[in-house]
């Protein structure tokens, strides 16, 4: 008899595909997925095979290159670089128009209101404005405005959400976490891709980071005193400037005092290349740290009974275009948890 499953996904931007491969290996072993909660894109991906519609979804995301990915990057310049109308419409089209109430597993997806500064969790209703409104990953989708309500990625709160399965008496509650720290066994498969492509996306990501509120004439300003006070300096990149485009931004850091390292104004060393490259970077680098630290608390406040790890340093949280690598690396790493799982119970 298959055991019963309540799957977590948690949230972990472009990670997020990977969740895809760990539902496949629990498939392929027998598990029975009795029900789902998610968060972001933990949120969308449940949301999805609870519809019945995940092959539907693969299909279209492997076959997305560089291109395709850079169509549908619908530029914002409010509250977000991204509209996400584009994305969520072609999930439209694939899921369709369908309320979570006639959904074939019980499903929870996790947002956060900003307005009300608390945790929603949907469980009825739209299942496409619960998926979206879960996946506002701040500065890179704008948030969803619902009443007076406004609503945004839920792993501001809460990146794994275990809590909504504990009463659902399955026999396992199983997690997967985007932002492990621990697993540095596993590394991303390599599939090429065609390098004009992927350099075209890295630019126009790097771009966006100048589209969001960003007070860049200030920091222009700061970098012409730090010229004029320090000639030398004026060949040093600025990591607030979304610069990353351009090549002679990517430099090996500076050199030790010895061997002549430019200082700033106050006497401190001037450093390339560290830290993030644009404001997009900062605030996304920043949530992913904040999540880390959130998902351990989770974890210790109700233990799954499996917890499947993946590296958040596999790839970076808006890398989109990286889904077959992600998919794959889902299932080699569920494929080895289940393995000592299943082991230790023999």
């Amino acid at each position: 008899m298959s055991k019963r499953v309540a799957l977590v996904l948690g949230s972990g931007g472009a990670r997020g595909y990977a969740h895809i491969g760990v539902i496949e290996e629990l498939e392929r072993r027998g598990y029975d997925i009795a029900c789902v909660a998610g968060c972001s894109m933990g949120a969308v991906i449940g949301g999805i095979y609870a519809a019945g519609k995940l092959d539907d979804y693969r299909n279209w995301i492997e076959s997305l290159d560089y291109l395709d990915v850079l169509r549908l990057v619908d530029v914002s310049f409010r509250l977000g670089a991204i509209r996400g109308e584009k994305v969520f419409g072609q999930i439209r089209k694939i899921v369709g128009e369908v309320n979570i109430e006639s959904l074939r597993i019980p499903y929870t997806a996790v947002a956060a209101d900003l307005t009300n500064q608390q945790e929603i969790w949907f469980q009825e209703g739209c299942l496409h404005q619960a998926m979206r409104a879960s996946a506002a990953i701040p500065s890179l989708f704008t948030p969803v405005v619902q009443g007076n309500r406004m609503l945004v990625d839920g792993g501001i709160l809460n990146p794994l959400p275990i809590i909504p399965v504990v009463s659902s008496h399955c026999d396992l509650i199983i997690a997967v976490n985007l932002n492990s720290t621990n697993q540095k066994q596993y590394q991303l498969p390599v599939i090429e891709r065609p390098p004009a492509f992927k350099l075209r996306f890295d630019n126009l990501i790097s771009s966006l980071g100048s589209h969001l509120p960003f007070r860049r004439k200030q920091a222009e300003q700061l970098m012409r005193i730090e010229q004029v006070l320090k000639p030398e300096a004026a060949q040093i990149p600025n990591p607030w400037l979304s610069d990353a485009a351009d090549p002679e931004a990517q430099q090996p850091a500076a050199a030790p005092e010895s061997a002549g390292a430019p200082k700033s104004a106050a006497g401190s060393f001037i450093i390339d290349n560290v830290g993030p490259a644009s404001l997009l970077d900062l605030i996304n680098q920043s949530f992913e740290v904040m999540q880390t630290s959130l998902a351990q608390y989770k974890i210790a406040g109700y233990p799954p009974d499996i917890l499947i790890n993946v590296p958040k340093r596999v790839c970076r949280f808006f890398e989109f275009y990286k889904a077959p690598e992600l998919i794959a690396l889902g299932r080699e790493i569920a494929r080895d948890t289940l393995d000592n799982y299943e082991a230790e119970r023999r």
